[in-house]
C-alpha cells in the first residue's frame, strides 16, 4: 500500500492499495493497521463505519464536527466521487487550504481527513458508494455544515448539483461559521 501526504491539507493522507487483478476481477487490502501506524495514526481509534449511496450529481457536504472534532478515513467503494477537504484548523500551516480528489471503486484509494477539516463530495457516476471510518461515535448535536457553494471557497464541483439535503442547502457560508467559532 502506497501512502502519500496531501500537500494542500497538513496531516491528510492518501492510502493507495495495490490491487491484484485476474479474470475474476480484483482483490486489494483497503485498511492495514501497520500502514496506518506508519504515519503516526492510531488504527484502533476508529470506532464506527458508515456507508452512503449517492446518484450522479448528488452533493454531500461540506461537513465537520464541533467539540473534539472527528477524523475520518473515506473511500469510494463503488463508482466515482469528486472529494473535497477544507482545512479549518486555525493553527495549521495549511489553514483554509483545499484538497480535491477523485476517489473511485476502481482504485479503492482511501483518504484520511484529520480533525478540524470540512469534507464533502459529489457523485460522478450513476451510483457511488462512499465508505467512512470515523474515530468517535456520531453525535448529531455536534454537526456543522458549511455552504457547498460558498464563493469564498470557490469549489469547482464538476457537475451540476442534482440534489442536496435540506441541511446542506440551507447551510451558512464559511465566514459565518468562523465568526461563530471565534465568538
Amino acid at each position: 500500500m502506497k501512502v502519500t501526504e496531501v500537500a494542500e491539507v497538513a496531516g491528510a493522507y492518501l492510502f493507495e492499495p495495490t490491487p491484484h487483478a485476474d479474470e475474476r476481477g480484483f482483490f486489494c487490502r483497503t485498511f492495514d493497521a501497520d500502514v496506518i501506524r506508519s504515519v503516526g495514526l492510531d488504527p484502533d481509534s476508529f470506532v464506527q463505519d458508515s456507508l452512503s449511496r449517492s446518484v450522479r450529481g448528488v452533493l454531500r457536504g461540506l461537513h465537520l464536527r464541533s467539540g473534539a472534532g472527528e477524523a475520518k478515513l473515506v473511500r469510494c467503494s463503488y463508482g466515482k466521487v469528486f472529494d473535497v477537504v477544507v482545512d479549518l484548523r486555525p493553527h495549521s500551516p495549511t489553514y483554509l487550504g483545499r484538497g480535491f480528489f477523485e476517489l473511485s471503486g476502481e482504485t479503492q484509494t482511501t483518504l484520511y481527513i484529520p480533525v478540524g477539516c470540512a469534507h464533502g463530495f459529489q457523485a460522478l457516476t450513476d451510483t457511488a458508494d462512499t465508505s467512512y471510518r470515523i474515530d468517535r461515535p456520531h453525535d448529531p448535536t455536534e454537526d456543522v455544515t458549511i455552504a457547498y457553494d460558498d464563493p469564498d471557497l470557490a469549489i469547482p464541483w464538476p457537475l451540476p448539483v442534482t440534489s442536496v439535503s435540506r441541511r446542506d442547502r440551507e447551510a451558512p457560508g464559511l465566514a459565518e461559521i468562523l465568526r461563530h467559532e471565534r465568538g
